[in-house]
């Protein structure tokens, strides 16, 4: 297993170096973000609600134009995020953006044994997708298909230089405790987590409170 660790770092390595071309820096900050809703396991209470689009849809707005491209990354069968994305780019005068697609690490009613290899999957596909554009920035609050990319990205990061980011937004509905995605990435040590309600900074100290962002 060790080897197979070492040897996927070695290979990410080489593709970094040799195979993808470096993008000519001009005062830009591509920017990737995940778009959904659920967690990171689907279920039939959450999927399709769209809730954390609509919440990140209301970040983008406030973004320089600047932060381009804009990648946005949606779940496979999520139709209704990246119509969402579409539609806001279509009122913006820089719209340099494209829509990615990522399986969804585990479908309604699938087996947790099968979940394994699903997962594995969307993460590698979360690699490809992060070594494809090179993200300077990754935004997400919660879906779990950020899950996959935020851990493609704080892998790639840390093989690449100059400035990198991965944010977390937690939803502002999380006024207690994060979310599933929330806790994973906070514990893993995998992104910035941001909060929008005093009382998550006393319970994950290592996040960031900015207040009420939506």
């Amino acid at each position: 297993m060790a080897l197979e660790i070492v040897f996927l770092f070695f290979m990410f390595w080489i593709i970094l170096k040799y195979c993808v071309p470096l993008s000519a820096d001009s005062g830009r900050c591509s920017t990737m973000l995940v778009l959904g809703s659920g967690n990171f396991f689907a279920s039939p209470f959450t999927f399709g609600i769209g809730g954390h689009t609509a919440e990140l849809m209301s970040y983008v707005r406030l973004l320089p134009p600047a932060y381009s491209p804009r990648i946005y990354v949606v779940a496979s069968n999520d139709n209704l995020s990246g119509e969402k994305a579409l539609e806001l780019e279509n009122t913006r005068p820089n719209n340099d953006f494209l829509i990615e697609k990522l399986p969804r690490a585990r479908a309604v009613g699938q087996s947790y044994f099968t979940s394994v290899f699903t997962t594995c999957y969307a993460i590698i596909v979360a690699t490809l997708l992060v070594l494809k554009h090179r993200p300077r920035l990754v935004l997400c609050n919660g879906p779990g298909t950020c899950v996959p990319v935020c851990l493609a990205a704080r892998v790639v990061h840390s093989l690449m230089r100059g400035s990198k980011a991965v944010v977390f937004v937690e939803s502002i509905c999380r006024t207690r405790r994060l979310s599933l995605s929330g806790r994973l990435l906070y514990h893993l040590h995998l992104v910035r987590v941001v909060v929008q309600w005093p009382y998550l900074v006393k319970k994950y100290p290592r996040a960031t409170y900015l207040g009420l962002l939506s």
